[in-house]
């Protein structure tokens, strides 16, 4: 079939339409094109969205720019899948409005091609309705009483010609060849501050903490204006190969083990660790979190522990040596005694797929609606594909974060098959170098339409290098994983800045991942209140709210770090500005694009909501003075 019109480059358009761009309920979606003639003919175009299954298409008009780019932004109307496409066709009403005016400024007699315009004017009217046919037939019977200039300026009228137009014949229509997949998230799936922690190390006088313990420890988490609590597994624990304390082969009386060695006589990924509690405490945990407006992520690792009842039930289901033995977890040069990773790929994978969904809906049933998943990179693609399709289909209100830390290409992938947000080398970016290079990448297209990075200040596995420095460091750390990003979240003990590291390496000395900590959560020293400070910036600022909208700026001072954040209107600008050395002041100019940031005003205030000062700034070069332990950064709100 032939194409009078060209339609080019739409974006987003992710894999050439087999994967879905992302966004999130309630904020804009914006689509571009190019799109083009032959001749000298305008060309009028529409982008058309519905909710999958829908039959009717909502149309809204594009707006025409240099270079015969088309866009246009919706909002979606609830979450779920939807499709999009674009329409264009001669635009006849334009076209003609067009030369009319070239002619009359030119002298020439225009009285004709009125008429002419007027027929197509009639043309919109005999198919309008409503409101619309009201308003053309009150303006085409003040048309006739106009001289040829009132009539010229009534044609340009934008509301005028916009009525006209969508009711205009539709000559030399032609359709996008493909329609488009989006698929609409909650809020939480992009816009949510994480705090990650062991419920059994909430116990007193030794004991392992329990579930109920947790409750009575949400409003802590709520004084540092968190709204997602990530608990580590809670299932049962494995007995056999358990890991001791710093994960040594042998574990001594008494020992927790790792809770990511799922399952033992009490059961599996379906249990509670009975030193937990119970369904109904879990039951409560969700109930009371939701009620400070805290949601419960839950860690799902599928592995099991040789204690696991899949693997006297299902043997079918692991990876076996040529002896018919059950191969153990291996990265080498590691291997885990303590997990059987399953395998995904045998023969009849069908009945261990369909397991695993269960698990997932089993959990959605009690309350869940946020997963993490545990190295989603060592399980097939195809996988990961049908099972988030699966529950995204069914509960679209249910969102899942990639703990993938692997090669890029294999990271981003993930997230084109269905994963909501995604892990990053945010830990191993350290210098302003490396922070402008990574998030300049991670903000550009088309990435920023489908990987949504979470920034993790530290986890239980990662005790980032740069965090050996001491507090200085943790208050940058935070600073940027806060701002960089709309989804950030720190490991419990971050806050009292603990940074005790096994050897050389970037574990942690005594990790808790072994062990049942006991924490004075009002230890000297902790940056708890800067924390509570950054997530309430978070909150009162659209621009830290959204992925896409970041300009790294300028400075003379390479050890000073600036960025800024803008909503998507602009009216919401956000500066931050860091000392990235923890022991010395360090001071420099940073430049404010004026231009780019849409600030008009050559004069406007910088107001320091971080540190609550203000500053009146002029013009695009600004002096800042950055002292650490007492001012390590600036998040300017820009009031212009």
């Amino acid at each position: 079939m032939t194409a009078p019109i060209a339609i080019e480059n739409v974006r987003p358009e992710i894999n050439c339409g087999r994967y879905p761009a992302k966004t999130i309920e309630g904020q804009d979606f914006y689509v571009s094109a190019e799109i083009f003639k032959s001749g000298h003919d305008l060309v009028y175009a529409v982008l058309k969205y519905r909710k999958k299954g829908k039959r009717r298409w909502n149309i809204i008009p594009m707006d025409s720019n240099p270079n015969d780019i088309f866009t246009a932004k919706f909002k979606t109307d609830g979450i779920g899948f939807y499709e999009y496409t674009i329409e264009a066709w001669k635009d006849s009403y334009g076209s003609l409005l067009k030369d009319i005016q070239s002619w009359y400024n030119a002298g020439e007699n225009v009285e004709e091609d009125l008429k002419v315009i007027m027929e197509i004017i009639r043309y919109s009217y005999n198919n309008s309705r409503g409101d619309d046919k009201k308003f053309l037939r009150s303006s085409i019977n003040e048309f006739k009483k106009l001289n040829v200039d009132k009539k010229i300026e009534m044609l340009k009228d934008q509301n005028f010609s916009a009525i006209v137009k969508k009711y205009q014949k539709k000559p030399e229509k032609t359709g996008y060849c493909k329609n488009l997949w989006l698929i609409s998230d909650p809020v939480y799936g992009g816009y949510a501050s994480w705090y990650e922690l062991f419920p059994r190390s909430l116990g007193n006088d030794g004991r392992s903490g329990t579930l109920r313990d947790l409750i009575n420890h949400l409003g802590y988490v709520k004084s540092m204006n968190f709204n997602v609590i990530y608990l580590t597994p809670i299932h049962p624990i494995g007995i056999t190969n358990r890991r001791g304390k710093n994960g040594s082969r042998t574990a001594s009386p008494g020992d927790p083990g790792s809770p990511w060695a799922i399952g033992n006589s009490s059961g599996g990924h379906y249990s509670i660790n009975p030193e937990l509690g119970t369904m109904d405490d879990f039951e409560d945990l969700v109930k009371s979190a939701e009620k400070l407006g805290i949601k419960i992520a839950m860690d799902i690792a599928f592995q099991c522990s040789p204690d696991h009842p899949y693997v006297h039930d299902h043997p079918e289901w692991f990876y076996h040596r040529l002896d018919g033995s059950i191969r153990y977890a291996e990265n080498p040069p590691k291997k885990y005694y303590d997990i059987y990773p399953l395998n995904f790929e045998i023969k009849n994978k069908k009945a261990l797929w369909n397991e695993m969904r269960n698990i997932i809906i089993y959990w959605i049933n009690h309350g869940i609606r946020i997963f993490r998943i545990d190295n989603p990179h060592t399980k097939p693609l195809d996988f990961w594909e049908w099972l988030l399709n699966e529950i995204k289909s069914r509960y679209p209100d249910v969102v899942f974060l990639a703990e993938a830390f692997t090669k890029e290409n294999l990271m981003f992938e993930l997230s084109k098959r269905g994963f909501t947000m995604s892990y990053t080398y945010f830990t191993w970016r350290v210098t302003p170098e490396e922070i402008t290079s990574y998030f300049s990448e991670l903000n550009s297209e088309p990435l920023n339409y489908f990987f949504r990075p979470m920034l993790f200040t530290n986890t239980p596995d990662i005790l980032g290098k740069d965090l050996w420095k001491g507090r200085n460091e943790f208050i940058i750390r935070a600073v940027l994983a806060s701002t960089l990003s709309p989804l950030w979240g720190i490991y419990s003990g971050f806050e009292l800045c603990e940074n005790d590291h096994l050897g050389d390496t970037e574990e942690y000395l005594n990790s808790e991942k072994y062990e049942i900590k006991h924490r004075d959560f009002d230890s000297p020293g902790n940056i708890k209140d800067i924390i509570s400070k950054l997530n309430i910036i978070r909150e009162e600022n659209p621009a830290l709210k959204t992925h896409g909208n970041i300009y790294f700026c300028e400075t003379t001072n390479n050890s000073i770090l600036a960025y800024a954040r803008y909503s998507q209107d602009f009216k919401n600008i956000v500066l931050v500005i860091l000392n990235m050395d923890t022991d010395n002041v360090q001071s420099g100019y940073v430049r404010v694009p004026l231009g780019t940031l849409k600030i008009n005003n050559y004069i406007y205030d910088a107001v320091d909501v971080l540190n609550n000062n203000k500053y009146k700034w002029n013009g695009e070069y600004n002096y800042v003075r950055l002292i650490p332990g007492k001012r390590q950064a600036h998040i300017m709100v820009i009031k212009c």
